[in-house]
């Protein structure tokens, strides 16, 4: 434990700062995903118009997410950062204050504009201010903090029941509330991120130095082969709330704390990232970790058991989620640092486009009652991908 302690140790006090600046963000975040995912289904929304939801943020990412990305080179990251947490709070008090089916989508096409914006930015100013020797252990840090906070948000709904008794409100009533307090706080967030960056200086790219610098096919390349995961994710992991439900019967008072547990599961287990890349390597870490959870996905198409399926669900998403923060470290360690903005945002984009789409027929197949079939079709895509990295990029080491 010791040099795990060290290692974190080693990330700058500022992207500290930084990563636990989101934490309200985050929280509210996690309510919303299931406040959409599950509640919506028990009050006889579709699971093709939740996937619709789902679907259509990803879509305005893809819209977005070039245009955001080298604008954030260009001009200057920070207020894209800002820009992207001022717009969580409109969107969550969206769904808050009106049934609009036509204002749900229009604030998922607004929440895709924020993600753009943030995601233009966040990895690159974290990258800008780590190197080789501590990138791994911000990355990892960011990606713990983030998930805890969206696992207690998840599971929220858990205490209105009691809620509910104490207070005599219906259920309703004390969703929409919790959708209230949580999307007003979150005004405060990008005063926090103001403050905390004021003094972060940049190297701002011209538009000549952003037609020389950085090696854009290497880019596609890794994103155009991470996208199959993302098009694989999409036809499910968006939707659990909705699978559970339905292929369970489990209410969101139920299926957010599961979910709540597996969050920050998955969030310890990015502990041991920067371990199992400090001994294996960053590309030999992501094969390995996203190779084995590959395998428990596949089985959670043929599991009857809730208890089973929940458990097999949570090592799933440990170990694939373990590579998330390396997968971030290595594109930031191949690209050059005056494109890390752009780099982010495609990178994105080219997940997000398949899994928008995805997710959107992933509601569809389980509206027609075939709960299996998005987890095979997902482990395929998955295994495809793992594969096509390994081949591809066995080769090439991150820089400084």
């Amino acid at each position: 434990m010791t040099a795990q302690r060290g290692l974190f140790a080693s990330v700058p006090r500022a992207v500290k700062l930084l990563v636990f600046s989101q934490v309200m963000n985050n929280f509210a975040f996690g309510y919303f995903i299931i406040y959409v995912s599950a509640y919506l289904l028990e009050n006889r929304v579709g699971a093709d118009l939740i996937g619709a939801i789902i679907g259509i943020q990803g879509i305005a990412i893809v819209l977005f997410g070039v245009p955001l990305g080298l604008l954030s080179d260009r001009r200057g990251r920070k207020w894209f950062l800002i820009a992207g947490n001022l717009l969580l709070a409109p969107i969550i008090l969206i769904f808050a204050f009106t049934d609009s089916v036509a204002l749900w989508l229009i604030a998922s096409a607004i929440g895709g504009l924020a993600e753009a914006s943030a995601l233009s930015s966040w990895n690159a100013i974290i990258a800008d201010q780590t190197d080789l020797s501590n990138r791994d252990g911000a990355f990892s840090l960011s990606f713990i903090v983030s998930n805890i906070f969206i696992s207690l948000g998840t599971a929220l709904p858990f205490f209105f029941p009691i809620l509910e008794t104490a207070t005599g409100l219906s259920s309703s009533v004390i969703h929409r509330e919790a959708l209230v307090v949580l999307g007003s706080a979150n005004f405060l967030a990008p005063l926090f991120i103001f403050a905390l960056l004021r003094n972060y200086r940049e190297k701002i790219v011209t538009r000549e130095e952003a037609s020389q610098r950085g090696s854009i096919s290497l880019l596609l390349k890794f994103s155009g082969i991470n996208s199959l995961i993302g098009l694989g994710a999409g036809l499910i992991i968006p939707l659990i709330g909705t699978w559970l439900k339905l292929k369970f019967g489990v209410p969101d008072t139920y299926s957010g704390p599961f979910l709540a547990v597996s969050g920050i599961t998955i969030a310890f287990s990015a502990v041991g990232s920067s371990r199992l890349s400090a001994k294996f390597g960053l590309l030999k870490s992501i094969v390995l970790t996203s190779g084995s959870s590959t395998l428990f996905m596949f089985s959670l198409a043929f599991i009857p058991s809730v208890f089973l399926a929940g458990g097999v669900y949570v090592v799933r998403a440990a170990m694939m989620n373990m590579s998330a923060p390396l997968m971030d470290s290595y594109l930031m360690g191949i690209i050059a640092p005056d494109r890390r903005g752009l780099a982010s945002s495609i990178s994105a984009i080219i997940w997000r486009l398949p899994n928008s789409v995805s997710t959107i027929v992933g509601g569809i197949i389980l509206a027609s009652g075939s709960y299996d079939l998005p987890w095979i079709a997902a482990s395929l895509l998955y295994a495809t991908a793992i594969g096509l990295l390994y081949v591809n990029f066995k080769n090439i080491k991150p820089k400084g």
